[in-house]
């Protein structure tokens, strides 16, 4: 499995909803970035406490979703962007359904792990709001399934726009994104099922922490 990477993106924090901040406007950058622990140089978070860190240091939202977001709120600018979704790689070709918990992924000289979907939070229900007056994002994402997904920074590298998005490793082939995203955030696992997900070593902490909760 091999994608170009169209766009390495990063944001920076700035003035988004009164008083709140968010760097979820990402731009494309030019030359090389480099891939850290917590991800990109360059990149920001405004809250630490729900964004970035080891465990989301690298987000990817699938280029190819926004034909299906274009199609279903039109031809809005925002839709262009290829961090629209706050997304840092801009990549086409490759879904939630096609990469698994703890795929690793070769890009440039840094290795790169699937570590969990991402939740979509109210930013982006903002942002789409302010864009188009779409209502409901956050409601038809979780629907949908179209959450897009984190990797922690297992080999600290550099890469560029142009460079290729190669899987080298399968991880749990059992768990895909989409299966995860609809297990634990959409909440349509079965007890077996959080008890699986309770024991996947590669997902996320707080997600593992999260199935264990719900088993009851």
């Amino acid at each position: 499995m091999k994608h170009v990477v169209e766009a390495i993106c990063t944001g920076t924090a700035r003035p988004f909803n009164g008083a709140e901040t968010s760097a979820i406007a990402k731009q494309p950058r030019e030359g090389v970035l480099q891939f850290l622990e917590d991800g990109l140089t360059r990149d920001e978070q405004a809250d630490r406490r729900v964004h970035g860190g080891p465990e989301m240091a690298v987000h990817l939202y699938p280029l190819d979703h926004h034909t299906f977001w274009r199609e279903e709120l039109g031809d809005i600018a925002l839709l262009d962007e290829p961090g629209a979704f706050g997304s840092n790689l801009a990549v086409r070709g490759i879904e939630e359904k096609d990469v698994h918990i703890g795929d690793r992924f070769r890009l440039g000289t840094a290795l790169l792990e699937v570590s969990q979907p991402r939740q979509p939070c109210w930013k982006i229900e903002h942002r789409f709001a302010k864009a188009c007056d779409a209502k409901g994002m956050i409601a038809r994402i979780v629907e949908t399934g179209r959450s897009g997904w984190y990797f922690r920074v297992v080999e600290i590298g550099e890469a560029r726009a142009g460079d290729t998005l190669e899987r080298i490793a399968i991880g749990e082939s059992e768990w895909s994104v989409a299966r995860t995203f609809s297990a634990l955030i959409a909440g349509r696992a079965s007890k077996k099922e959080l008890q699986e997900l309770a024991d996947v070593k590669k997902l996320a902490p707080k997600l593992r922490e999260r199935a264990r909760s719900k088993i009851g």
